[in-house]
């Protein structure tokens, strides 16, 4: 009963604040209200088959609620595949987890950027929605998008909505961040591959564009020279030291996203750029933290502090914008 009890308090920590554990059980198991009581508070035991049920559904792993030691770990697996699951929906389950991480104490997340952090896209809503486009109509070839191209008028305002709901509770969360050079050039390069085949409906969109990008690079290095996150356009303001951004020149990061609260663990891992398995396995989230650590060890810490070190490599990206420009002229 002390394992099933444990059972319940990791669920407890998976759900949504909003959602009642009992809820949840009564209708996975479809027994009463008061049947699934019993079982939380452990005055009935889970049946093997329940058991079963219930550790697959909220992606526990049994060997790990056990102590099994085995090389098996439990990830829950949240493929986009148009039309059933899109970017909207994988848009808001991000802001449901990010929810779960403020309403603990102590948090923190540490981001391998392959590409920018997602929430950071969201500080500039004509960045966000091509992005958002370019995601539907190359990436995942959405059937509304086979036969249009991109303008910034056409951003959907319900994604609008989520984008800047998870901006928001992006910005009360510590963030540790590794960039490279190569973080900044994936969105770049998928503006450049629109301009050459002739997928911006407007020409003056990639202007904008363009605008959009330069003062984001410059807003993610003031972020980064006072030590944390703030809303564009806003007055500075923020608890120093939470916002820690590192240069590596060794690694290609692959988006790992690791996060750590005093109420658990979770390792984030992409495949086909945005589809994610998820797992609260505890041996191997702490693999995972101390590869993320050793990574760091390695790279360059220029938030804060070594402002000749985060102008090169900012500068650096403002000057391929700054050719860009004189490309498009």
């Amino acid at each position: 009963m002390e394992l099933q009890s444990l059972l319940f308090q990791q669920i407890k920590e998976k759900i949504p604040a909003h959602l009642s554990v009992v809820d949840e059980i009564s209708e996975l198991l479809e027994i009463s209200y008061d049947s699934a009581y019993r079982r939380i508070r452990g005055e009935k035991a889970l049946s093997m088959g329940e058991l079963s049920k219930v550790s697959q559904h909220f992606g526990i792993s049994v060997d790990a609620l056990f102590n099994i030691k085995s090389n098996n770990v439990v990830f829950n697996h949240l493929p986009i595949i148009p039309p059933e699951f899109g970017v909207r929906e994988w848009l808001k389950i991000i802001l449901s987890v990010l929810k779960r991480i403020q309403l603990s104490s102590v948090n923190e997340i540490i981001y391998a950027a392959k590409d920018p952090p997602i929430f950071q896209y969201f500080q500039f809503p004509e960045i966000a929605a091509f992005k958002m486009f370019f995601w539907e109509k190359t990436l995942f070839q959405f059937p509304q998008h086979a036969n249009k191209k991109f303008a910034i008028r056409d951003y959907d305002e319900e994604v609008k909505s989520i984008g800047e709901q998870i901006l928001t509770a992006s910005l009360k969360i510590p963030t540790t961040e590794i960039w490279n050079e190569d973080t900044f050039n994936i969105t770049f390069k998928q503006i450049e591959h629109y301009w050459v085949s002739g997928l911006f409906e407007k020409k003056e969109d990639i202007r904008i564009l363009c605008d959009k990008l330069y003062v984001w690079i410059e807003h993610i290095k003031k972020q980064a020279e006072l030590g944390f996150k703030f809303l564009y356009g806003t007055e500075p303001r923020g608890v120093e030291n939470t916002y820690r951004f590192y240069e590596n020149e060794v690694v290609l990061n692959d988006n790992t996203v690791y996060i750590e609260t005093d109420k658990f663990t979770a390792t984030y891992l992409t495949y086909n750029v945005l589809s994610l398995l998820v797992t609260t396995d505890k041996a191997f989230c702490k693999g995972v933290e101390s590869y993320l650590k050793g990574i760091l060890k390695e790279s360059i810490l220029i938030s804060s502090v070594n402002a000749k070190e985060r102008n090169r490599f900012f500068n650096r990206l403002l000057e391929k914008i700054d050719n860009f420009r004189s490309a498009l002229d």
